[in-house]
């Protein structure tokens, strides 16, 4: 495979890539770096286009990433370190980007299991954090994620990079809080609000079967108007003074206790069923 050196940051290419950073290209995403390129590669997303300066071919793992992207049709430029430097939105710069056509996933999608387990983050404006819930969604067992109301945009560059790839793969739905909810009730799922306070004990609630768990956003966690629409509202026990936690770590917290009785249950059913 050849091809050419790009040198100028007047290439059209580098304001594709700007408006892919600012979430300005239509239905195309910005993946940064060569975790996330091979992530969306093995989720099967198209990539349209890579760039990757010549010292970051040389590396074991980019290589066989241009290479595999070229094979699927991807455009592949080679890009010196300065244009690199304005293609990517990153502080230290990895050697390679992409843009790759953005996940769409349907909510029926998300539900689609005979025991639907969904994270439905709400308000949750920050796309760090957004991104560590897919992570620990797809981590902790669950089989869907849906960003509700003023959440981030869950394929932003920033999002991505957070979930390390999670939001390539799990299926990921975007909508409001009203119809995340009444998705839920349609296939039959328990709602359970995380609050920070007045709940009932994480601990001392059921969540097995059908699950949606509501996360609230940076700040004031779930309005009431959302709370007080699930059929439980749960809260962590938390050490005084402390009074909340960072809502991706409470994510993961509910996630992982959502998990333990999950597959606990299901461990018990088999050794009966034995």
């Amino acid at each position: 495979m050849s091809v050419s050196l790009i040198t100028s940051r007047q290439n059209p290419l580098v304001a594709r890539y700007r408006a892919a950073a600012r979430g300005d290209a239509g239905d195309l995403v910005l993946l940064d770096g060569a975790h996330l390129v091979g992530d969306a590669l093995g989720a099967g997303i198209a990539i349209q286009h890579l760039a990757a300066t010549p010292v970051a071919q040389t590396r074991p793992d980019v290589s066989p990433l241009v290479a595999a992207a070229a094979r699927a049709g991807a455009e592949v430029s080679s890009v010196s370190e300065n244009v690199m430097d304005a293609l990517s939105p990153v502080r230290s710069a990895s050697g390679v980007v992409a843009l790759a056509a953005r996940p769409v996933h349907t909510m029926t999608r998300v539900f689609a299991s005979d025991s639907p387990f969904v994270v439905v983050a709400v308000d949750v404006q920050d796309p760090g954090n957004l991104g560590a819930i897919a992570r620990v969604a797809e981590a902790g067992g669950a089989t869907g994620l849906i960003a509700a109301g003023a959440s981030a945009d869950p394929f932003g560059w920033k999002a991505l990079r957070g979930s390390m790839g999670s939001s390539l793969r799990l299926p990921l739905a975007v909508a409001t809080a009203d119809a995340a909810l009444a998705e839920a009730r349609r296939h039959h799922c328990r709602i359970v609000a995380s609050v920070p306070r007045d709940g009932r004990p994480l601990y001392d609630v059921d969540m097995t079967g059908p699950l949606a768990i509501l996360i609230g956003g940076e700040g004031p966690g779930l309005i009431p108007i959302v709370a007080d629409a699930a059929d439980e509202r749960i809260t962590i026990p938390m050490q005084a003074p402390v009074e909340s936690l960072n809502t991706a770590v409470a994510a993961a917290v509910i996630v992982y206790e959502a998990r333990r009785q999950r597959t606990g249950s299901a461990t018990k059913t088999r050794s009966h069923e034995g």
